[in-house]
């Protein structure tokens, strides 16, 4: 009987090329992956649940594959403006101003409370999670070296992406498939807008006017960033021109990510990801997500019930199982039946785990056609990750495994027809593949590890002020304390990160 782990190489759908492709890594065995973060103006809905979910998911399968994964997710904190192009109020700023707040407090507050959510739903945090306003300079020399190579402008103190200019030598529309063609006729009525030579064009960089608050100085003005030069300046240096996975929501397809590729060219005369991969939109019961139709849920009123579309409150991990139930780019809809389903779903998951642990595999009387589908559901477990990460049938080996777990459990705690070296395999497969790459633990599990974690990020920002202030006598005595029960603090040029021996 053959129990040997059959893993296939993943293959992943790049939206770039519109078909699955081989994954193979720019700087193998290293895997640089930059998945878009939130806009930290208001508090994270049911969208940054999946986007977050499902690129973890991704990262926890590629590490267990054997690939050391260095994971970038930034947070937006200037430059998105209402319109999610070049008009409107800065989305953090206008809400400062409701709220009567510094708009760094908003940005800090909603930072905070993203953060608790992806800890809540067991999402690993990002190696890097650099921030827009901490890389001004950055993208200053970014405008330069754009506009240096001839395909930006200057009028009144903004700066604009050339895009017919960039046409002229590089292919537009590569990631949305648009024509530049089609925007030719688009009217200029929006404030601003009228500025740009060609309705197609994008601003690098936005002169501010005298009643906004997030400005810094540049050659060219006193102003701000554009919203599509964050992510280019900062993928760039985090993890180097090209690199291999850039992650989002499809919505952010056209033009955020379209410009990306546009600004990275323009620049380095090169693309700038090997693999674009985004997932699908949510519904609410059949409808759109949207403020306007009343049906937006924020992922803690998932946690509390506090809505009126639910009856319940739902637990992180059945929001989680909910979420890899379908496939990553399929439209999932969320729905009060639906998150209840999911709940019982993840509570026979957790009863198979613990019944697991309780059986005693001996042989003796064993059932080589049982035991054949033991390691093939375990083998197909995999082989659908490695599809395309097709989580929901990945997840339904997992749902046969507890049939047969259920039926070997009737019978006894001690279990004859599945020798031991078979036994093992799916007791460890289980527990790996459940909680380890899939990301979903029992609730007693997920509560010690999301309290550790909030833990070690409190004492984690003491040492750091703790160094600021010159106090480095605290400072040692946190990291070598920490180090004597098994947790290492690393300080690194990206922040102090931690992990366990």
């Amino acid at each position: 009987m053959k129990t040997k782990l059959q893993i296939p190489p993943l293959t992943i759908y790049n939206t770039r090329t519109r078909k699955k492709e081989e994954f193979k890594p720019v700087n193998p065995p290293y895997v640089g992956i930059y998945v878009c973060g939130p806009t930290v103006y208001s508090d994270p809905h049911l969208g940054h649940a999946r986007a977050a979910v499902v690129f973890d998911v991704l990262r926890r399968y590629l590490t267990s594959m054997g690939y050391k994964v260095r994971f970038v997710s930034n947070i937006t904190d200037v430059g998105h403006l209402e319109g999610d192009a070049d008009e409107g109020e800065d989305k953090i700023q206008k809400r400062a101003r409701l709220e009567q707040l510094e708009p760094m407090e908003i940005a800090q507050h909603y930072t905070r409370v993203y953060n608790m959510a992806m800890a809540k739903l067991n999402v690993i945090p990002p190696n890097i999670q650099p921030h827009a306003t901490c890389h001004i300079p950055e993208q200053i020399e970014l405008v330069k070296r754009i506009l240096e190579r001839g395909f930006a402008y200057v009028v009144n103190g903004s700066v604009y992406f050339d895009v017919p200019k960039y046409a002229e030598k590089y292919q537009y529309g590569v990631l949305s498939g648009r024509k530049l063609e089609e925007l030719e006729n688009v009217t200029r009525e929006l404030r601003g807008v009228e500025e740009k030579r060609h309705p197609a064009d994008f601003a690098l960089w936005k002169k501010a006017p005298p009643t906004h608050i997030m400005k810094w100085k540049s050659p060219w003005s006193v102003g701000f960033p554009g919203w599509h030069l964050e992510c280019t300046v900062m993928n760039a240096k985090y993890l180097g021109i090209p690199f291999d996975i850039h992650g989002g929501g499809m919505d952010l397809i056209f033009p955020h990510h379209e410009c990306e590729i546009m600004q990275a060219v323009a620049a380095w005369d090169t693309e700038p990801v090997r693999y674009w991969m985004h997932n699908n939109l949510i519904t609410i019961d059949g409808q759109k997500m949207s403020k306007s139709l009343g049906n937006f849920i924020t992922i803690e009123q998932v946690f509390t019930g506090d809505h009126e579309r639910l009856s319940k409150a739902y637990s992180p991990m059945a929001v989680r199982l909910l979420i890899l139930q379908t496939h990553y780019r399929s439209v999932i809809d969320f729905s009060d039946s639906g998150l209840a389903s999911a709940e019982k779903a993840y509570k026979r998951l957790i009863y198979t785990l613990k019944k697991l642990d309780t059986l005693e595999f001996q042989g003796g009387n064993v059932n080589i056609e049982l035991e054949e589908r033991i390691v093939k559901h375990i083998n197909d477990f995999y082989k659908f990750m490695s599809d395309d990460l097709s989580t929901a049938r990945a997840i339904a080996q997992l749902f046969e495994l507890s049939s047969i777990v259920n039926q070997l459990a009737d019978k006894g705690k001690t279990v004859r027809e599945v020798s031991y070296e078979v036994g093992n395999l799916l007791k460890t497969q289980y527990a790996t593949t459940l909680k380890e790459i899939l990301g979903i633990l029992p609730e007693e599990e997920h509560v010690d590890s999301f309290r550790l974690n909030a833990v070690l990020q409190i004492l984690i920002t003491i040492r750091q002020e703790a160094r600021q202030q010159k106090n480095f006598q605290l400072a040692d005595r946190i990291r070598d304390q920490l180090k004597e029960v098994g947790i290492v603090l690393r300080d690194t040029p990206y922040g102090t990160e931690w992990d366990i021996e």
